[in-house]
């Protein structure tokens, strides 16, 4: 999430610090002019981001108990208190890289874990972690520093408290959520590569051009909230949780802070700058003095460009460009941001590698992408390749359309292996890591794959809930035997024999797909959906989704039978849902526990409670949910004795 040494920036601040960005941009012009940047090695970088999960893989909000027992400078916070972040040391671009960059973060990992095991904790990588729910989302969680509340502050003041969320694939998730923290959900991995500053509009156009394809075959985020969405719904969340953009009556094009970008670079670095300048509005300053980037630059000094970095790092384009300094020289640098956690580190060092060999060498088959391929096409892509992984059809050079998994077989793999070749690769690391992506393409197994079959396999069995928990322990276990996701069997729910149910949530169990009647409605058409989908009870709702009632089977039997002993026929019309319904039926938060929900059902001695927010209705829970959960125990001390 960018620097650690910001604040929420003030009206009376806003002036100087955007004169400061700009005096920053002018520096950045002046050193490319001079020939300032180093040119002479390219570098690569990685940045992992994680997730907590304790014993029953839920998020485990313990990031700053975790780094303190670590106490390692290669480990860093990330937004919720169940993510981190690992950065990994800048290497040279050739030899054994690819192969020192998996073992880098192999024991960067092995630490890790073993902090967390003291804590009862364990690590996971994943693009969205399976069983997280919107109860761990809530600002609670926020990791206690003062960027991140900063960045949250800002965005809230220009867009108000609620984030919606209007996400379709397999099913439909139309949510909202009263903080940005939602963002949390999402771990990537970022790769960085270091660009000659005379070849930076050539590589970054090459970035754009390929972000779909090599999306299309490392997509690892499908479920959110036991949702079956995008193949990447990492790229739909991100955009929609820290959006600022609202609705209006005017058809004013209006780019969101996370962004594909709106045309082909065409002159420098500078170019995509301005433009975030321009569009985007100054949230964040910093918290310690900024140094005049000229002043520096007569005292021989190389300017860090504070201002400008701190702007750059609230506008997340999905190609994003990046000043740093190594070893006193300053370097431009490429941040791909599109690729998920996971599912295992040779996935994502194979994943990386696809990407720095076709940046490497595409230029050599297209020298000018923008004159083959149409910037429209690009970003389309993109959406299609987040949307539908690896079965996305990408519309590509001269508007050809074709498969993605043909497009890299038959095009892109050859040629990110000259690339790798040409970067002086070691030959047996390049027939590894390639070797993953072809077979991964030939099984046709990604990681959202994987996820995806396992999830409709378990379905049948078991809850969503369950489901998610067994797909949850299934990476893991996988992960720790270190097989890329080609070679994994699917989930199955023997991952989670000691499953136990008793720090669950409501929310984890209640039924979401519901049918409802309104208050005026016919007593007779209720009657009818009791007997249609075999239902004991149904939820009395208004038209803003207000529970105002309930109706149970037996007091629709009752009614029927009063009434069936009456022969005056008029009288046994007009009777509405009103006449029968518990008007205040007893009800329960979704962040209640499945305990409490238990006590309150029995003390009252009723077999439905409808899950209520602030008078919405969310679900219902009932007793046969309880049946569900009952099973699943004595099942599983069956299997244990």
């Amino acid at each position: 999430m960018g620097t650690e040494k910001v604040a929420l920036i003030k009206k009376k601040e806003l002036q100087a610090f955007m004169v400061h960005i700009l005096r920053d941009v002018k520096a950045l012009e002046y050193m490319l002019e001079k020939g300032m940047f180093e040119s002479e090695n390219i570098r690569i970088g990685a940045e992992q981001e994680l997730c907590l999960i304790d014993k029953n893989w839920k998020p485990a909000m313990l990031n700053m108990q975790v780094l303190e027992r670590a106490n390692n400078e290669l480990f860093t916070t990330e937004l919720a208190q169940f993510n981190l972040e690992m950065n990994v040391n800048p290497m040279l671009f050739t030899d054994r890289c690819l192969y020192n960059l998996e073992m880098q973060i192999s024991e960067l990992l092995s630490i890790l874990q073993k902090t967390a095991a003291e804590l009862n904790a364990q690590v996971i990588l994943t693009g969205i972690l399976p069983t997280v729910r919107k109860h761990d989302l809530n600002d609670m969680y926020l990791t206690p520093k003062v960027r991140y509340k900063a960045l949250m502050d800002a965005i809230k003041e220009m867009r108000g408290n609620n984030v919606e969320l209007k996400i379709q694939g397999v099913d439909e998730l139309i949510t909202k959520h009263g903080s940005m923290l939602i963002e949390g959900c999402n771990t990537g991995f970022q790769v960085h590569l270091q660009i000659k500053p005379d070849e930076f509009v050539q590589k970054y156009n090459i970035a754009q051009a390929i972000t779909a394809p090599v999306l299309a075959v490392a997509t690892n985020s499908p479920l959110l909230f036991g949702h079956r969405l995008w193949h990447e719904t990492r790229i739909a969340l991100f955009q929609q949780s820290i959006d600022v953009r609202t609705a209006g009556d005017n058809l004013r094009n209006r780019s969101a802070r996370v962004m594909f970008g709106n045309d082909w670079v065409r002159g420098s670095i500078l170019d995509i700058y301005r433009e975030d300048i321009m569009r985007f509005k100054v949230l964040l300053t910093s918290d310690e003095p900024v140094k005049d980037p000229f002043e520096q630059l007569e005292k021989g000094e190389i300017p860090n460009l504070k201002a400008l970095q701190v702007h750059n790092s609230t506008v997340y384009r999905w190609n994003r460009p990046c000043y740093g300094i190594t070893n006193g020289k300053p370097h431009l640098r490429i941040e791909n941001r599109i690729f998920p956690s996971g599912p295992t580190v040779k996935d994502e060092v194979a994943n990386s590698a696809l990407w720095l060999g076709l940046m490497n060498a595409l230029h050599e088959q297209y020298p000018d992408i923008t004159a083959a391929m149409d910037f429209e096409d690009a970003k389309s892509n993109f959406i299609m390749a987040a949307r539908n992984g690896i079965n996305t059809t990408l519309n590509w050079v001269k508007g050809k359309k074709i498969q993605a998994t043909e497009l890299i077989k038959k095009e892109l793999l050859p040629i990110a292996i000259t690339g790798l070749r040409n970067a002086g690769i070691d030959d047996d690391d390049i027939g590894f890591y390639m070797g993953i992506i072809e077979e991964r393409i030939s099984i046709g197994q990604t990681g959202s794959q994987w996820i995806l079959q396992s999830y409709n396999h378990l379905l049948k069995e078991t809850s969503r809930e369950e489901a998610r928990s067994a797909i949850t322990a299934s990476i893991v276990a996988n992960q720790k035997e270190g097989l890329p996701v080609h070679e994994w069997k699917l989930a199955s729910l023997d991952e989670i024999t000691g499953w136990n149910p008793a720090n669950l949530l409501v929310e984890d169990f209640m039924q979401t797909d519901l049918f409802t009647v309104y208050e005026d409605d016919a007593v007779e058409l209720v009657a009818e959906i009791m007997d249609w989908e075999r239902l004991k009870y149904v939820p009395v709702e208004s038209a803003t989704g207000k529970l105002i009632g309930l109706v149970t089977a037996r007091f629709v039997l009752r009614h029927l039978l009063q009434n069936y002993y009456v022969n005056d026929a008029e009288a046994k019309k007009g009777f509405i849902v009103k006449d029968i319904m518990i008007s205040q039926p007893i009800t329960i938060d979704p962040d209640a526990s499945l305990k409490q929900a238990i006590e309150v059902m029995q003390t009252n001695r009723i077999g439905c409670l409808p899950v209520v927010r602030e008078g919405e209705l969310l679900g219902v829970i009932t007793e046969q949910d309880y049946l569900k959960v009952a099973g699943r125990i004595i099942y599983n001390i069956r299997d244990n004795t």
